[in-house]
């Protein structure tokens, strides 16, 4: 019960950040509406994101040393998955706070993974060493499937130790605010 408690506390804390998230950039499918277009998302959509969806089995990313990292090898971490493009300017604007959020949690359990939606890993990882970021870069394997990458960028996905998926959020923000960190610790220290 205690869990059940902690879980959905967790879950709120997300779900209200993700309410107060700012607009995302363009569409990222070229084949649909650009996601200015259609303006914010319904709190509906929202409220379904929160529900916990399991990670697809073959989901993969390589490293910029060509390493191929499935999500189904990383349970037993929390897992924070931030989809982003270098000429995306929400996304240019979160890198900050999340190389921030990154060295706060370098020791603990939990990976990050920033891929690159355009796959390409020599821009993308030139742009984070011209910019001194400590964030390692990837490039998806195969296609994102829609329940981690819809139409916008940036846009950030975060699996709990279970590998489950516990928050999909769209547009750029700031991930030190303390709401994002509560959330984090209360992951990290979950069993």
């Amino acid at each position: 019960m205690k869990m059940q408690f902690k879980n959905l506390v967790v879950r709120s804390g997300i779900f209200i950040i993700t309410a107060i998230s700012l607009a995302a950039c363009g569409n990222t499918d070229k084949g649909k509406e650009n996601a200015s277009d259609r303006g914010n998302a319904p709190m509906e959509e929202v409220a379904e994101a929160e529900a916990p969806v399991s990670t697809t089995s073959d989901i993969s990313f390589k490293d910029e040393s060509g390493k191929t990292v499935a999500l189904n090898s990383l349970k037993g971490k929390v897992v924070f998955i931030n989809f982003w493009a270098t000429w995306c300017p929400p996304c240019i604007h979160e890198m900050p706070s999340i190389n921030k959020l990154k060295q706060t949690y370098k020791d603990k359990d939990i990976v990050f993974l920033m891929v690159d939606v355009d796959n390409n890993m020599e821009k993308s990882a030139a742009f984070m060493k011209d910019n001194k970021y400590d964030l390692p870069v990837y490039v998806p394997v195969d296609n994102i499937p829609p329940d981690y990458l819809g139409s916008a960028i940036p846009t950030t996905v975060i699996l709990d130790k279970s590998g489950d998926m516990i928050a999909r959020m769209e547009g750029g923000r700031d991930y030190t605010s303390p709401e994002i960190t509560k959330a984090l610790n209360e992951l990290v220290e979950s069993n």
